[in-house]
């Protein structure tokens, strides 16, 4: 199919100079556009960037009671040199198909979505400041708009991405606790999906856990409780000597795409990664044992993401954290990737 062309209509004053770059929450300002689409008899319509606006819904949209939302998060950067760069959309692309697949939602065809993320990007692009670490975030859509109480797959859907500043989701090193009771997501579920459900039904343990001291919680599987799956905003991995760790993926983790990347640099450099099961009782004997053991999460928002604390039972356990961790050298080189400092040899900026 034929690319149909983006209908721009720019917004006449940017709120870009108001912004305050020193002091702002992140998700709380929008930038000046958005991108729109609409899903009707079989087809993608109207693809256009539009200013900022809210959205009108039947109190019937589908969205509101069934749950088939699904999004994206990703990130576009300003390199040293001043181009401006999509990471790694391609991969993106394919995630958000396979989520919009197992929630019965039709697909983006991936011209359109990386036509649609360029065109919006090069419009907001004044909104990545030069010398501040910030990033704009981009957030793709989907949502069921079919005005129908009843429950089935939709017929009707709106497709959206807008877009935000951002710096350091976790600006310091968190406290996490391994959480043995409540279960995230189960083989067979949608654990490995961007839907909304997901995310609310994480929100009451995490949610105990925050009022107890902690940042986030580790899941583990729903069978046994013993083994480690993720958090609730990233991939987790764990260095345990020479060997770089992290869960293998499956039903019931999300395929992160920080994961893949750090995945892909550890091995680019020689290191040992293993993809595999790993028990909270396998960290507990390596810190009873005082073994030098780094955890951290990876992901898009949370980049990579030092854990100083752990909980496993009861029992706070304190992983390394010092300036000469791996994982600091792990985060430096895809820093440097992104700011073009280092070769990108596995061509995953984007350049617009």
């Amino acid at each position: 199919m034929e690319t149909q062309a983006i209908d721009i209509h720019k917004n006449d004053q940017s709120k870009q100079s108001a912004f305050n770059y020193d002091d702002f929450n992140f998700g709380t300002q929008p930038t000046d556009h958005l991108f729109l689409s609409e899903y009707d008899h079989g087809n993608w319509t109207s693809p256009r960037i539009v200013p900022t606006q809210h959205f009108s819904l039947s109190p019937f949209a589908l969205c509101l009671h069934y749950g088939q939302t699904v999004f994206e998060g990703m990130k576009a950067f300003r390199q040293d040199n001043g181009h401006v760069h999509i990471f790694r959309p391609e991969k993106h692309h394919q995630r958000f198909n396979r989520s919009l697949e197992r929630m019965c939602m039709p697909p983006i065809e991936k011209e359109h979505f990386i036509n649609a993320l360029e065109e919006l990007v090069r419009l907001e692009q004044h909104w990545i400041p030069q010398d501040k670490e910030v990033s704009l975030y981009m957030r793709p859509f989907v949502f069921a708009t079919e005005p129908r109480l009843g429950v089935k797959v939709a017929d009707n859907y709106t497709f959206c991405i807008t877009c935000t500043p951002m710096g350091l989701y976790y600006p310091k090193p968190v406290r996490v606790k391994v959480e043995t009771q409540y279960v995230r997501a189960a083989e067979g579920g949608v654990g490995y999906v961007k839907c909304g459900g997901n995310y609310g039904a994480a929100f009451y343990p995490t949610q105990q856990a925050k009022e107890q001291g902690f940042d986030q919680i580790i899941w583990t599987d729903a069978k046994t409780h013993q083994f480690l799956e993720e958090a609730g905003t990233m991939n987790m991995m764990v260095m345990l000597k020479d060997t770089l760790i992290t869960p293998r993926l499956s039903t019931s983790i999300l395929d992160g795409v920080t994961r893949n990347s750090i995945i892909q640099i550890a091995r680019d450099k020689g290191m040992k990664v293993e993809e595999r099961a790993i028990s909270y009782q396998e960290l507990e004997d390596a810190f009873n044992a005082g073994n030098r053991v780094e955890l951290f999460g990876v992901g898009t928002a949370a980049v990579i993401s030092p854990v100083y604390s752990i909980q496993i039972q009861g029992k706070d356990y304190s992983p390394y954290i010092e300036d000469d961790a791996i994982m600091f050298q792990l985060k430096t080189a895809l820093e440097n990737i992104r700011q073009g400092r280092t070769k990108d040899t596995h061509s995953w900026n984007h350049f617009i």
